[in-house]
């Protein structure tokens, strides 16, 4: 595979910095530099359906690999590149969906098609590698931790606009 050039110049310290040290970040941030070239091309119409649905999920990945970073537990992480993974997939429904509309020629779906493969399987790879250090594991064992579900009070409109302190003028 070509050696890319780095989009940005990070002012971290090479091998310190973190997520964006990550190969599959960096590959993220090239799926969405191509998805945007393919935005670009697309009519009118699709510039508030395709065009906004496409952008979204392409950003959800690098965000969700920089969550997943950020987590401490393995579990946590997994769970987030794991929507990383669902959202390069759904970036790519999009751009096959550009190509069969038309919007795209044969070589931009080849491109795209092949960077975001390329990103999933260096994720996957990623992934399997958190696996393997379990981090976390030792302080809190394999079950996911989450936060308690939230509990709702009710009350009806009735009660509601009652508990209502006045306000003054």
């Amino acid at each position: 595979m070509a050696e890319r050039k780095p989009l940005y110049e990070s002012p971290g310290q090479p091998g310190k910095r973190g997520f964006e040290d990550l190969e599959c970040y960096k590959l993220a941030l090239n799926v969405i530099v191509g998805v945007y070239k393919m935005v670009a091309m697309l009519p009118p119409e699709e510039k508030i359906d395709l065009a906004v649905q496409v952008r979204r999920s392409s950003k959800s990945v690098t965000a969700n690999i920089a969550e997943g970073y950020g987590r401490y537990h393995y579990l946590d992480s997994l769970y987030k590149y794991s929507i990383a993974r669902g959202e390069l997939n759904e970036t790519l429904s999009h751009v096959l969906n550009a190509r069969i509309l038309s919007y795209i020629d044969q070589t931009m779906l080849e491109s795209l098609y092949s960077l975001i493969r390329e990103t999933e399987q260096t994720l996957n790879g990623y992934m399997a590698y958190v696996q393997r250090q379990r981090t976390g594991s030792k302080e809190y064992g394999d079950k996911k931790i989450s936060e308690d579900q939230a509990v709702y009070n009710t009350r009806s409109a009735e009660e509601f606009n009652h508990s209502q302190v006045p306000m003054e003028d």
